[in-house]
């Protein structure tokens, strides 16, 4: 169960980096919530519904300039029953221009996922950044 729970936060990363919405359909709850907390504290969110969070990640996508990824590591399952399951892992994101490459932020994300018949999905996702953007808010989904 664990590499089920893990391959489904790789390929969140990798469509979000991709703006695949099939993929980022296919990971996330229908009724998903996305909530960001920056220092000071600032909370984004939640963004409540797979539709509004699709939105989101679209806004942020045409907002940006360069390539940027979301580089997951120290990936670990926190809790993992039948139905649900809780998963941490840090967060580099990076921006490469073609110019040069920067680090963009890092933080924590905490995915809440349930398992229905097409498999495990997110259905909750909390990221906890360590640093305030200085490409706002819509840089780091």
């Amino acid at each position: 169960m664990t590499a089920e729970l893990q391959q489904v936060v790789a390929r969140y990363a990798h469509a979000l980096d991709e703006l695949n919405v099939p993929e980022l359909e296919a990971v996330l709850t229908e009724d998903t919530t996305w909530t960001f907390t920056m220092p000071g504290p600032r909370v984004l969110g939640p963004v409540a519904g797979r539709a509004a969070v699709l939105d989101f990640v679209r806004d942020g996508h045409a907002a940006q300039d360069g390539r940027v990824r979301h580089h997951l590591g120290n990936v670990v399952v926190t809790t993992a029953g039948a139905t649900t399951a809780e998963v941490r892992a840090y967060l580099l994101q990076t921006r490469n221009t073609g110019e040069s490459v920067r680090t963009i932020a890092t933080g924590v994300y905490t995915f809440g996922l349930r398992r229905s018949e097409g498999g495990w999905r997110i259905a909750e996702l909390a990221l906890t950044l360590d640093n305030a953007l200085a490409d706002g808010p819509r840089a780091a989904p």
